[in-house]
């Protein structure tokens, strides 16, 4: 049976079915935008270009918002903000080993919010928007104008399915949603909707293992518990600007979130990051969520208490809330430094207090946002508008049924099939939001084609081992050095392709460097040219470029490495001798005599492990011998 792809599964649910009616500002399906004409000043030249919205999943950017925040990669802000840190004289303790301080235990629950892969907001017929201009998705509802109603849109409900069946939840077949009253300005009804008392789904379990980055401490595995997973709206976004200014925009007003809370069974700061990376990972490979955590399609709240390990039927101890981690490694360091301070704080016989407290990037310490006196009073209330929601089973049972390999199979599968390290597995799985490993199967596919009748044959694992490398390792050293420019990402689709190295190039790369046609110096220089649009710019295919440049691999034979080796010898007497009577093999020695042959011969014409394995020989059989006779 072929491998079933998560990509494919989920375009066929909801494609076609959508269209963008009911916003107070209706699409745009044509811009024009006016720029002067470079040859003629006076003459302005109009421009225009498609923006009908693809598949839910794709985002659609607005070169003409003026307002744009600048976006700063997040490895630069930590850059930056340890470079300020240095500068004031403090230094950030390591984690690696800081999950555990004696004589106290740590417990932390988790609230992750994601928003959901829709085409539509979640009471409104709004479409959703990604980096439209300001206030240009909004319906009346949206906006709280009296008189409107909110209208669920069932099929929001679908990825939130998919999401809840990927964390072993009980789905109910009854939900309801409730307001959960507070004012604030990106909140224009007074009330946010979402689902207190009887949520879509319940009692889910996540099991991490030791591949997936949990602390040691933990083992090889632990389960945390899924409290609940409900649906409910997001609020509105604002935009700070000078002089005490804030701007709100409405777009995100009502877009579809789910809040996936857990149960207090985490005890490690790594733990719970790892935790927080399995679930994006787990909602990228069903399709649930339209983006990851470094561009703001997830955040994270933690709960964090301590209490001494002597006794561990006492209490939970005070617990305080930590809102808005964007980033895994936020996550464990905030944790890290909140159960710090509460040490700190009790041991100096002071008490916790119930409050909300912030992180920011880089920082040492948390910082206090504001008070919780008490349980605040939302005044939970069921919403008198919206009517029950009924999940049928035949629906589970098809969206159960039609899931395709979550992360975990696929991982194993990596490991078993290809022999890769499950280091190398997860990172593969996990890089670029499950599109990289898409990609991955893509180039494996036409491998398969190209290695012909026999491609499951032992013969050919390495070449599909090389495509893994090169995938997750070579294709990485791209852009490893200009990460912080966004004009070279790679940029890879949900349907496994790329634009930058499209995957009949690397195939054709990889095809050619498994048959050894051409050298891996070739091979990397070919990978360059293919990234920097010298294929096909320059070249149309990579045989173009192999022929024209005259790059084919064509190996010494036999005789013409011997005598290399011979050469490559000469003058190094005290090396060799180094061969005569050794206790441990000299294989430095070994390989500093193949560089030479590599450096005195045509290195376009030579295999390294070639020149090894003929310098091994002629060592053995001439050189050695010869020393042995001499003395």
């Amino acid at each position: 049976m072929p491998r079933l792809r998560v990509a494919a599964l989920s375009r066929y649910l909801l494609q076609g079915q959508f269209f963008t009616r009911g916003c107070l500002r209706s699409e745009t399906r044509t811009i024009r935008t006016v720029v002067r004409n470079p040859i003629n000043p006076t003459k302005p030249t109009t421009i225009q270009w498609s923006q009908a919205r693809a598949l839910h999943s794709e985002t659609i950017s607005q070169p003409d918002i003026a307002s744009s925040p600048i976006h700063v990669p997040l490895r630069k802000q930590l850059k930056d903000e340890a470079k300020k840190q240095k500068a004031l004289g403090k230094k950030k303790k390591k984690n690696a080993n800081n999950q555990v301080v004696d004589g106290w235990e740590l417990t932390v629950g988790i609230e992750i919010h994601a928003q959901l892969n829709t085409a539509r907001k979640l009471f409104s017929p709004a479409t959703t928007s990604f980096n439209h201009q300001p206030n240009s998705r909004v319906a009346y509802f949206d906006l709280a104008t009296p008189g409107s109603q909110p209208i669920f849109q069932k099929e929001t409900l679908i990825p939130a399915l998919r999401a809840a069946l990927a964390l072993n939840c009980d789905i109910q077949s009854i939900s309801r949603f409730d307001r959960k009253h507070y004012f604030h300005w990106d909140q224009p009804s007074g009330y946010q909707i979402t689902q207190y008392y009887e949520p879509f789904a319940k009692d889910g379990r996540i099991v991490l293992q030791g591949r997936d980055g949990i602390a040691a401490e933990d083992g090889d595995g632990v389960s945390i518990g899924i409290k609940q997973i409900q649906m409910e709206q997001d609020t509105a976004k604002t935009l700070a600007q000078p002089g005490d200014v804030n701007w709100v925009d409405f777009n995100r007003v009502g877009m579809p979130l789910i809040e996936i809370i857990t149960l207090p069974d985490i005890h490690h700061p790594a733990t719970a990051a790892a935790l927080v990376r399995k679930v994006q990972i787990l909602l990228n490979a069903t399709d649930a969520c339209i983006s990851g955590m470094e561009t703001g399609g997830l955040r994270a709240d933690v709960n964090v208490s301590v209490r001494r390990s002597d006794d561990p039927s006492a209490p939970l101890g005070q617990r305080t809330e930590i809102k808005n981690l964007s980033s895994f490694k936020a996550v464990e360091d905030a944790i890290i430094a909140e159960r710090d301070r509460q040490i700190a704080v009790l041991e100096s016989g002071g008490t916790i207090e119930s409050e909300t407290r912030g992180w920011s990037i880089g920082s040492t310490e948390t910082r206090r946002l504001r008070g919780k006196e008490g349980e605040v009073d939302y005044r939970y209330m069921p919403d008198p508008d919206i009517g029950p929601v009924i999940i049928g089973d035949d629906l589970i049972n098809h969206l159960r049924g039609n899931m395709g390999e979550l992360p975990d199979a696929e991982v194993d599968e990596l490991i078993q099939r290809f022999g890769l390290t499950p280091k190398d597995a997860l990172s593969l799985v996990a890089l670029d939001e499950g599109n990289r490993v898409e990609y991955f199967w893509n180039v494996v596919d036409l491998l398969t084609k190209r290695f012909g009748p026999n491609a499951n044959s032992p013969e050919y694992l390495p070449g599909y081992q090389l495509a893994a490398n090169w995938t997750l390792h070579e294709l990485g050293r791209l852009t490893s050095d200009r990460s912080e420019d966004a004009v070279e990402d790679l940029g890879f689709t949900k349907d496994g392709q790329c634009d930058r190295v499209p995957v009949t190039h690397l195939t054709d790369i990889l095809l050619y460097l498994h048959q050894r046609k051409i050298t891996a110096k070739v091979a990397k220089e070919l990978l360059w040219a293919v990234f920097r649009r010298r294929i096909p710019d320059e070249y149309p295919t990579i045989d173009a470029v192999l022929d024209e440049e005259d790059l084919w691999f064509k190996e010494l034979d036999e005789d013409e490495y011997v005598e290399l080796a011979h050469t490559a010898a000469e003058g190094q007497d005290e090396v060799v001798k180094q061969f005569v009577n050794y206790k441990n093999y000299p294989q430095g020695k070994l390989m500093f005599l193949v560089g030479r042959m590599i450096r005195l011969g045509a290195e376009e014409r030579i295999d390294p492990k070639e020149a090894e394995r003929v310098m091994k020989r002629v060592l053995e059989e001439n050189l050695v011998p010869a020393i042995k006779d001499q003395s």
